[in-house]
This record gives structure tokens, C-alpha cells and sequence, in this order.
């Protein structure tokens, strides 16, 4: 299938739009891409995230909606030529049913310039990682019970980018597909909102 622009959406059939859960990002994408699995991970293509600004992502990236999506190394800094990600001092755990916590999700804001004094944007995003190997693998993929952790440095991250549109005020704390936010999407508005009012008392 290809995009009205000529870009292919990585085997999606026409009218599939591309809307997964925290929960099944990390089992059904994740824990395969990392252990090398066959499963639908290949949807989702590998991205050096120190090498592509958010703004470079069209076309590169899987978009559905307002959101990219991607895997990229895990990696200590994320400082780009022109910027870097800053991460937020929150994580949200993701939980699945019998396996408890299965990963985290963190989230970054993107900055121009250099580091620690980098002008804001208003691109945002979600990185999931896996936690608790063992009781995840055991339940949903029987068959690699007993394999061994794979190197730390090989591991994989998914990111989830987007660009919101307006400021603060004007989100509504739903996605498009009028599910609620998260906990750690709020809380990441919210933040804005109470900035915003500090901001402005403080020049009256």
C-alpha cells in the first residue's frame, strides 16, 4: 500500500490504521524485535535516532495518525547535530495481565541548540523499554523459555514521536482515536499549562 504522497506504509492493508496499545507495543513489537523473533515487528523500520531530527522522520518513520514510530539502539545521550532530547523527570511502567510490569515508558521534549540551553519545541516523545524478561517471555512466547538475556548493548528501544500542534491549552487530554491519555501524558500538559501561568505572573 503507498500514501497519497507515494511513501509505503509497511504492510498495512488499505484501511488498517496502525494504533496499539503501551501494552502491545512492548509484547507484540518490543520483546521480538529484541530477541530477534518473527512476529510483525519488521512494520516498524530500525532508525538512528542520533542522526534524524523529528522534523526528518516523514517518510522514514511509520506514521499513522499523528504519530512516528520506530526502533533505535538504546543509547546513553540522545544529542543530534542541530539539537538534542531532553528527558522528563516521570516514567510510566506498562503493565500486562498475569505478567505484571513489563516496561517503561519515558518521555523526552526535543531542543534546538546546544545542551543545557537549547530552545524548546513542540516535538515530544514516548521511548519504551522492556523490563522483567522472564515472567513476560515464559507467558506469551513458551517457546524461549530459557533463552538467555541478550547483550545490554544490543537492546532495542521504540520510539513514538510526535509534533503537537498549538500550545498547551488547546489539547484535549484524548488521542485521535478518542481514547483517554495516559497518566504520564497529563501530567506532561499539565506541566505545560502550570509553566505558562508562571511565565505570565511573573512579567505582570
Amino acid at each position: 500500500m503507498e500514501m497519497e504522497d507515494g511513501r509505503s506504509v509497511n504492510h498495512l492493508p488499505p484501511g488498517f490504521r496502525f494504533c496499539p496499545t503501551d501494552e502491545e507495543l512492548v509484547l507484540h513489537f518490543l520483546y521480538p524485535k529484541s530477541l530477534r523473533l518473527p512476529c510483525y515487528s519488521n512494520i516498524i523500520p530500525e532508525l538512528d535516532l542520533h542522526r534524524l531530527h523529528p522534523w526528518e522522520l516523514d517518510g522514514k518513520a511509520l506514521m499513522s495518525g499523528k504519530w512516528y514510530f520506530f526502533f533505535s539502539q538504546k543509547m546513553e545521550n540522545r544529542v543530534l547535530e542541530n539539537g538534542y532530547w531532553k528527558q522528563l523527570d516521570m516514567e510510566e511502567p506498562i503493565f500486562s495481565g498475569g505478567s505484571g510490569k513489563v516496561g517503561v515508558k519515558k518521555l523526552f521534549e526535543f531542543y534546538i541548540g546546544g545542551a543545557p540551553f537549547g530552545m524548546k519545541t513542540n516535538w515530544v516523545m514516548q521511548e519504551y523499554h522492556l523490563c522483567n524478561w522472564g515472567s513476560a517471555l515464559s507467558l506469551h512466547y513458551p517457546k524461549t523459555k530459557g533463552i538467555r538475556k541478550l547483550d545490554s548493548n544490543y537492546k532495542w528501544v521504540l520510539c513514538k514521536v510526535e509534533e503537537h500542534k498549538g500550545n498547551a491549552q488547546s489539547f484535549n487530554y484524548s488521542d485521535e482515536d478518542g481514547s483517554e491519555l495516559s497518566c504520564l501524558d497529563e501530567m506532561f500538559l499539565s506541566l505545560d499549562d502550570d509553566l505558562d501561568d508562571i511565565s505570565s505572573s511573573h512579567f505582570l
